[in-house]
Formats: C-alpha cells, structure tokens, sequence
C-alpha cells in the first residue's frame, strides 16, 4: 500500500499524519470535511435539505415504484429513521405516498409536481457543486476515483 505524501515540513503544534496517511477510513473522514463544506453551501443553505433529504430527492427522481423498503435498504438507515424523513418531506409538499393498485399492502413513494421541479434544480446545482470540490483533478483523476470509490462501496454488498 502506497501512502500519500507526507509534507516536507510541519508547522509546530501540526501532527505528523504519517501514521494514519495510508488508511482509507482516515482519508475517506478528511475528505467529508471539504465535502459537507461544499454540500452546505451549495444544498443545505440554499434549499433546506440535509444529505439524507437531498439523496431520497435524488434517488426518488430517477427511480420508479420506490417502496419505503427499497429506500431504507438503499440508505442504509432503519425504517423509522426513514419515516421521519419521508414525513418531512411530504409535510414538505416535496413527495406523496401512494398504495398500488394491485397489492393495498404495497406503498409508493413518489416526487410530487413540487418536488419534481425541485429535484430538476438541485440536479443542475450539483453540477457547480462537484466542480468547486474536484477542480483539483483531471477528468482522468476524478473518473479513477469514482471507478475506485464505486468498487469500495461494492463491498457493502457482502
């Protein structure tokens, strides 16, 4: 395993990153402090969404016949954690539930017409988003890193 480069000097008072540079968990902590950075500015501040909020938004606009169930297992969070979101967001007036017309005991969660438009613009606004957090990479860099961070997150799946 190949470890980042340690700076040639530390300032006094800075630790020595040398013992934690080559772990993935350590790197993966440091990189959330530009990204929720990033993501407050950009998301939070402007559209009164949280990262749990903004990814049911997202995941909702490009997904049909989303259950609560589906949700929660995708979000990896427990099913009463979702609930309190989704009734949010319904207060909201951002999606409706809805039960099929087939199976009573199925519900659908879906974007209304509000949150529709809404996730249209948030999905345009991630676009500046991503470019102020990766304008250090070349295209080649950050496609290597979504490649390497997506067989990472693969490992959820064992």
């Amino acid at each position: 395993m190949t470890s980042p480069p340690v700076p040639d000097s530390l300032r006094p008072g800075d630790l020595d990153p040398a013992p934690v540079a080559g772990l993935l968990g350590y790197l993966l902590a440091q990189a959330t402090i530009p990204t929720n950075q990033v993501f407050k500015a950009h998301i939070e501040q402007v559209y009164a969404l949280n990262k749990l909020e903004f990814t049911i938004l997202m995941l909702l606009s490009g997904n049909e016949q989303v259950t609560p169930k589906r949700l929660a297992l995708a979000l990896n969070i427990p099913s009463s954690n979702l609930t309190l979101l989704l009734d949010r967001l319904e207060l909201r007036g951002v999606l409706q539930r809805e039960r099929s017309d087939t199976d009573r005991r199925v519900q659908y969660v879906t974007l209304s017409p509000a949150g529709q438009a809404l996730a249209r613009e948030v999905r345009a606004t991630t676009a500046t988003m991503e470019q102020d957090l990766l304008s250090g990479l070349s295209a080649a860099e950050r496609s290597a890193l979504f490649v390497l961070l997506g067989r990472v997150a693969q490992r959820r799946q064992l």
